[in-house]
C-alpha cells in the first residue's frame, strides 16, 4: 500500500505497510529486557505512542519559534547540495520517520528554488536489518534512475544508520547490478558519517521532539510476523491523533521561512566531517568508561537521540551541557515527568546525551 499519511499526496509516498495496533509492549522495562537479552529485536516491538502533554506542546512551539529559521536555512543548504550533486530529476528517499519532514521540505525547495523535478518516497531502514529492499525495488520500478536517488535523514547520532545504509545499499547493488549512491544527506551530522550535511552542530531540530504528530501520523517502522516476503516494512497509522496533528503546518512553515531566505542563499558552508567523527568516537569511548556501559547502543548522543530515549526507551541518565539552555527545555520536562536523573557536564561536546538503562540493572 502506498499512502501519504497526513501529508498532501504530492509531498510524499510512504512505502510502508500499515498494520493494526498489535504486538505493543506497554512495559518499557520488559521491552528493554527482551531487546538487550537478544530475545527480540527492537524493530519487532512498538511501545504505544501517547499524545504529548500541553506543557510539552508549548515547548515544541517555542522550539519552532527559536529554531525554525535555522532548520529552514539548513534545508535550503541541503537542497543546494542535492542540486549540485544530482543532474535531472531527483528521487528523494527519506528514512522514515526522522527524515520524512526534511524530505517533504527538500522536495518543495528543489522544485521551487532549483526548478528541478523531484519525487519523494519515505522508506524504512532498521539497524541490523538494513533498508527495505522491496521499497527500493518499487522505486526503481517506477522508472527512477539509480543515479537520481538521494537518501535523506534529519541527523546522525553515532552514525549507525549511515553505516547500515552503506552496507545494505552495497549489498543491494551487488544483487541487482545497480549503482545507487549510498551517501546520506542530513541537516546535522554529529557523527561525521554523512555524505553531505548542512551542519555538524548539535542544535534543536524541532521535528525531533515529537513523534507521529509531526511525521504524518506514522509510527516508526516495525518488522513483525504479519509481514510477508513481498511486503514493505510495517508501521502503525495514528489516525485517532488527527485533531492534534502538526505535520502539514510544520512543513508549510519551514517552506515559507526557507523561501523567504532563498534570495540571500550563499554557498553551503564546509562541514568538517572528520572532526565530527573524531569527536564522536572519543566521546563514546569516554562515556562508556565513565558510566560503566558495555553496550555502545546504550549511549545516545545529541538532542535528537536523547529525545528518542526519553520518549520511548528506559532512560538511565540524562546528561546536559547547560541545564538552562532553551534547546534542552523539552528534555528537562521529560526527565521531570519520568523521574530521570540529570547530570550537568559543562565539557560535554553535545548539548545532551541520554543513557539507556541496562536491563540487568532494572
Amino acid at each position: 500500500m502506498n499512502f501519504s499519511g497526513s501529508y498532501h499526496g504530492a509531498d510524499v509516498t510512504f512505502l510502508l505497510k500499515p498494520l493494526p495496533l498489535c504486538d505493543f509492549v506497554d512495559d518499557v522495562g520488559e521491552k528493554e529486557r527482551l531487546i538487550q537479552s537478544g530475545q527480540r529485536h527492537y524493530s519487532e516491538m512498538l511501545s504505544p505512542e501517547r499524545l504529548p502533554s500541553a506543557r510539552y506542546v508549548a515547548v515544541f512551539d517555542e522550539a519552532c519559534r527559536a529554531n525554525g529559521e535555522r532548520m529552514a536555512r539548513d534545508c535550503l543548504r541541503l537542497a543546494q547540495l542535492v542540486a549540485q550533486r544530482r543532474d535531472g530529476p531527483v528521487a528523494i528517499v527519506s528514512l522514515a520517520r526522522g527524515g520524512t519532514p526534511v524530505g517533504v521540505v527538500l522536495k518543495r525547495l528543489l522544485e521551487r528554488v532549483h526548478d528541478r523535478v523531484a519525487t519523494h518516497y519515505s522508506v524504512s531502514i532498521v539497524r541490523d536489518r538494513g533498508i527495505d529492499a522491496n521499497a527500493l525495488r518499487h522505486i526503481l520500478a517506477q522508472g527512477h534512475a539509480p543515479a537520481s536517488i538521494v537518501f535523506v535523514d534529519g541527523w546522525t547520532g553515532k552514525g549507525v544508520i549511515a553505516r547500515e545504509l552503506n552496507s545494505s545499499i552495497e549489498r543491494f547493488n551487488r544483487e541487482h547490478g545497480t549503482e545507487i549512491d549510498s551517501g546520506l544527506f542530513v541537516l546535522s551530522d554529529l557523527a561525521g558519517a554523512a555524505a553531505c550535511a548542512a551542519s555538524c552542530e548539535d542544535y534543536l531540530i524541532p521535528s525531533s521532539i515529537l513523534n507521529a504528530t509531526v511525521s504524518g501520523l506514522v509510527s516508526r517502522s516495525v518488522l513483525t510476523d504479519a509481514l510477508g516476503p513481498r511486503d514493505f516494512h510495517g508501521c502503525v497509522l495514528y489516525s485517532d491523533f488527527a485533531a492534534h496533528d502538526r505535520s502539514r503546518d510544520f512543513v508549510d512553515e519551514l517552506e515559507r521561512r526557507a523561501l523567504a531566505l532563498s534570495g540571500a542563499t550563499t554557498a553551503a558552508e564546509a562541514v568538517d566531517a572528520q572532526l565530527a567523527a573524531s569527536r564522536s568516537q572519543a566521546y563514546i569511548a569516554a562515556a562508556m568508561a565513565r558510566y560503566g556501559v558495555n553496550d555502545v547502543n546504550l549511549v545516545k548522543p545529541g538532542i535528537g537521540e536523547a529525545t528518542r530515549v526519553l520518549l520511548r526507551r528506559a532512560p538511565r541518565l540524562l546528561v546536559l551541557r547547560d541545564a538552562q539552555a532553551p534547546a534542552v527545555a523539552h528534555l528537562r520536562l521529560l526527565a521531570e515527568e519520568k523521574q530521570v536523573p540529570v547530570e550537568i557536564d559543562p565539557a560535554l561536546p553535545y548539548q545532551a546525551v541520554s543513557l539507556i538503562r541496562s536491563a540487568s540493572d532494572a
